[in-house]
């Protein structure tokens, strides 16, 4: 079986030497040039694997390396080495393409983590419906262009921020990501940030020693340590707490995290993807969250589509939906009349798929005879309208008069129950749905006695 080959670039005889012999050691054959020209010599003349480029060069940027590697040599994964904390130059090499960073000094267990999981990638594009639990249906065009992005990220290493609203498959893209990349057989952690109470988190991260506080009966290993050679997914990342935003800054810059109570730091090779329905960019404006975590974490940002903008895509995962609930419960798949996908693809969905989801899995079993008509769909009642408008108040004055009190608090349980509905019960992602703080929530659940 033919070597792979490792090109190293760097005006450093000693970096080289050190980068040469620790990659040499891996069975991996090298080779060492020291600036732009003469690796782009090179690289026209064989097949690099992987290339390990320093960011400053005597005639010119290894960021300029990155992107002839990009339109020239796609099969190639790209490493830049950086000064440590130059942040910026590691952003600006990941945006242009580069597949990883590793600040210098060099750490040998960072370079051989990176050099493993850059030979692990295939050539070739890898199949965006991998695994067989997670898989992104549709044949909108926002839906082909989502495919294409994470076929691209899939082999990149680069953070990526993950935008869209509740319910609308953030998760199932990360899994994707994560799926057809070279971690795919490492674990893939999800976490939801908002769900972790705050005095937790630390703890939940980076894990404790035996002693460290009260409760601490034993050691534990956080979300990084258990995270280690696969991917972290940081669901609602924005309702991380500032003092722990901070040290989530520190650990993906490290790549290392320090258990509560321990003095000793444990490396972690972890890729970091992130999501939240909330505008991310607007938080960091209202200070609620740290630019410089927003700038770490949104290196890429994918855009996942509302299902109000696939609505031809809702017959199709329908379908698949009744399908995958047959072959859970043993039974056949009920269909759908005309008249129920009708209401289907008129309806709005604030909760997204997951909504959808929730609606279809309802029908199935209210419905009689196999045969789901409009009816056991019990979609929100479109009498009950979103905004008052000048021509709407006679009659919504007839309907509240007498008791006006009692109709707005019928129209207020109607919303909490269906944003509920829609978020599959999920108390913290409905407050954040009906712009309510958790405790206003809370209250508004004890006063109508919601269970």
């Amino acid at each position: 079986m033919t070597k792979k080959t490792v090109l190293i670039v760097d005006d450093e005889p000693d970096i080289r030497e050190l980068l040469d012999i620790t990659i040499g050691r891996m069975g991996v054959h090298t080779e060492s040039v020291g600036c732009v020209r003469d690796a782009l010599a090179l690289l026209g003349e064989q097949a690099v694997h992987l290339c390990l480029t320093d960011i400053r060069l005597p005639d010119g940027s290894g960021i300029d390396i990155v992107r002839h590697i990009q339109d020239n040599n796609r099969d190639t994964a790209v490493a830049v080495l950086t000064a440590y904390g130059s942040t910026e130059l590691a952003v600006e090499a990941l945006k242009a393409g580069a597949f990883d960073f590793i600040n210098k000094p060099v750490s040998i267990e960072q370079l051989r983590n990176t050099v493993t999981t850059a030979l692990r990638l295939e050539s070739g594009e890898p199949r965006v419906d991998s695994s067989s639990h997670t898989r992104l249906l549709g044949e909108t065009p926002v839906i082909r262009q989502l495919r294409e992005q994470i076929t691209k990220l899939a082999r990149s290493q680069a953070p990526v921020y993950i935008s869209g609203e509740s319910g609308s498959g953030k998760e199932v893209v990360a899994r994707l990501i994560h799926a057809n990349g070279p971690r795919s057989s490492a674990p893939f952690v999800p976490v939801n940030c908002g769900a972790i109470p705050g005095e937790l988190v630390e703890s939940e991260f980076f894990g404790h020693v035996k002693g460290s506080f009260t409760g601490a009966y034993d050691n534990k290993e956080g979300l990084f340590e258990a995270a280690n050679g696969g991917t972290l997914f940081l669901d609602e990342v924005a309702d991380l707490p500032l003092n722990m935003q901070v040290k989530l800054l520190r650990a993906i810059q490290e790549k290392a995290v320090r258990r509560i109570g321990s003095n000793q730091e444990i490396p972690v090779d972890v890729r970091i993807l992130s999501a939240t329905h909330r505008d991310l960019a607007k938080e960091v404006a209202a200070e609620h969250f740290r630019s410089d975590l927003f700038y770490r974490i949104n290196v890429i940002e994918v855009q996942v589509p509302s299902l109000r903008e696939r609505g031809s895509d809702i017959p199709l995962l329908a379908r698949f939906m009744l399908d995958k609930l047959a072959q859970s419960w043993g039974i056949e798949a009920p269909e759908l009349n005309p008249s129920a996908l009708e209401a289907l693809t008129r309806y709005s969905f604030p909760g997204n798929v997951r909504e959808l989801e929730n609606i279809i899995e309802r029908a199935a079993t209210l419905c009689e005879n196999n045969i789901i008509v409009a009816a056991d769909l019990s979609l929100p009642d479109s009498s009950v309208p979103a905004t008052v408008g000048a021509d709407q108040g006679p009659s919504l004055l007839g309907q509240a008069k007498g008791d006006i009190e009692g109709y707005l608090a019928g129209i207020e349980q109607h919303i909490l129950r269906d944003a509920l509905s829609a978020n599959d019960g999920n108390k913290t992602e409905t407050a954040h749905m009906l712009g309510l703080t958790f405790r206003q929530l809370r209250y508004k659940l004890q006063k109508y006695n919601f269970d």
